[in-house]
């Protein structure tokens, strides 16, 4: 064989080896990263992890001192209840006919309207319990010695208009002439005005951010995704592809919302669904500042970026810097001061029916 022959020879196994290589790199590259298996504990494990969270009346947090008087558990508060506010709210009375001092439950839950909106204004009627001398949704067993209508002034969707104010006065008329009681009516100008003018302070104080991160190189797998943000305390959400960092308090609406297609999430095959991209949102209105909202999306992103070698982008592409997150969290606080001072807090009840 000739040194040319041999020259080519070589020079083909090279090139040969290349293509070999370029497409088990790009076969690689193109495969979705899977999520770990998780290891086994061993037993020396559990016994070292059970010896560490053993239950300490002295330094347990959630436990007290062993008292009389004193509780054994710090509970954490139930949710509040939804309840009508001046503030967000058009209420109208509905006192009972002199000869009627009470309503049963059952009667008031019969007289209700079939929906519980007016136009796309949530809509709800509530009752002076007789026995705990709160309002109420009226509920069975229980007696009421009057009722209050309201709707609400504005929401995401806009302001109250005259035509939802006319359907929320003919669902109270029609509520109140079932118990033979008398509604008594706001002026309906007067509340049109005033929802106008908080649906304008609403729109300008309504803020929902958004994070981008992009896979840098190889792709992502759902199962890659949900374990990598598992541990940064995110767990699936009701819908698939989405997952939610839970408030610290249990029934409030979620502190940031990590979302990826969903049609991967569903596929026969999740593992073999190469995603690029996931999304991360904070409704800034529905959680409360001291839950440090947006501190803590700036670390979840940034950790997952770090964990699956990803860039954080905002929607355009566009990658954020340091300087440009202090920009938002600087602007955040305004925000939240303009929000309290108007008595409606983030994340309070009442912020929450407003931007919804």
């Amino acid at each position: 064989m000739s040194n040319l022959q041999i020259g080519l020879a070589i020079a083909g196994g090279v090139a040969l080896a290349a293509v070999i290589a370029h497409s088990a790199w790009s076969s690689r590259r193109n495969t979705p990263r899977q999520a770990q298996p998780l290891q086994e504990p061993s037993a020396d494990d559990l016994a070292q992890a059970d010896a560490s969270v053993a239950p300490s009346l002295d330094s347990d947090p959630l436990l007290g001192s062993v008292d009389a008087d004193t509780p054994a558990f710090v509970l954490p508060r139930p949710p509040v209840r939804p309840a009508m506010d001046a503030l967000i709210d058009v209420i109208a009375t509905v006192a009972l006919d002199p000869a009627t001092p009470a309503v049963s439950g059952e009667a008031a839950l019969a007289a209700m309207p079939a929906t519980r909106r007016a136009g796309t204004k949530p809509f709800s009627i509530e009752g002076y319990n007789l026995q705990t001398l709160v309002w109420e949704v009226p509920s069975a067993g229980q007696r009421y010695g009057g009722f209050q209508a309201g709707v609400q002034l504005a929401n995401r969707t806009g302001a109250l208009n005259e035509i939802e104010y006319s359907e929320f006065v003919v669902k109270t008329q029609a509520f109140a002439d079932t118990l033979n009681a008398t509604p008594e009516f706001p002026e309906m100008l007067d509340e049109v005005a005033r929802a106008r003018e908080l649906d304008q302070f609403a729109s300008a104080h309504d803020a929902q951010l958004g994070f981008t991160l992009r896979a840098r190189n190889a792709s992502w797998s759902p199962g890659y995704i949900h374990q990598n943000a598992a541990r940064l305390g995110f767990v699936a959400g009701a819908i698939p592809g989405r997952m939610v960092l839970p408030a610290s308090v249990e029934g409030l609406p979620p502190v940031l919302v990590l979302g990826f297609d969903s049609q991967a999430a569903l596929a026969e095959d999740p593992a073999q669904s190469a995603i690029r991209e996931l999304s991360m949102h904070l409704d800034v209105a529905q959680v409360d500042r001291a839950e440090r909202p947006f501190e803590r999306m700036c670390e979840a992103v940034n950790a997952l970026a770090a964990a699956m070698d990803g860039l954080v982008t905002d929607d355009d592409g566009q990658a954020l810097a340091p300087e440009t997150m202090g920009v938002i969290a600087g602007d955040l606080q305004l925000l939240y001061d303009a929000l309290q001072q108007r008595d409606i807090a983030a994340g309070s009840l009442i912020a929450r029916r407003l931007f919804s």
